[in-house]
């Protein structure tokens, strides 16, 4: 993930990008089945945008791992295996990557509740 070097930084010393990765990291180390991400790239530039969908869809490649992200970018969503479209708390459209590797592999269940 290429944060060795920022051990001993606190996060005032550290990019957007290199806050994002450690987090991502702080989050792995605990090998959990589903990660949660809400606007993970929400205050990176695109270029660092990039490199962190990169790792997190390697991360659900290779380590087979569930990952719900919650993004307001219609980009960003468009690199998922399968999209919800909520509007006031409503599922209101579901979309299938048609490249997605993983539609036919379901690991879990994923239950949206709305709050009441």
């Amino acid at each position: 993930m290429n944060i060795g070097k920022e051990a001993n930084r606190s996060p005032n010393q550290m990019s957007g990008g290199q806050q994002q990765r450690v987090g991502i990291a702080r989050a792995l180390v605990i090998d959990p089945e589903i990660i949660f991400a809400d606007e993970p790239t929400g205050n990176l530039d695109s270029h660092t945008t990039e490199e962190v969908l990169a790792l997190m869809r390697n991360i659900v490649e290779k380590q087979r791992k569930t990952l719900i992200m919650v993004t307001h970018d219609p980009h960003i969503a468009s690199r998922a295996d399968r999209q919800l479209r909520v509007v006031d708390g409503r599922i209101v459209e579901t979309v299938i990557r048609k490249k997605a590797k993983s539609k036919k592999r379901f690991y879990g269940k994923m239950v949206l509740h709305p709050i009441l």
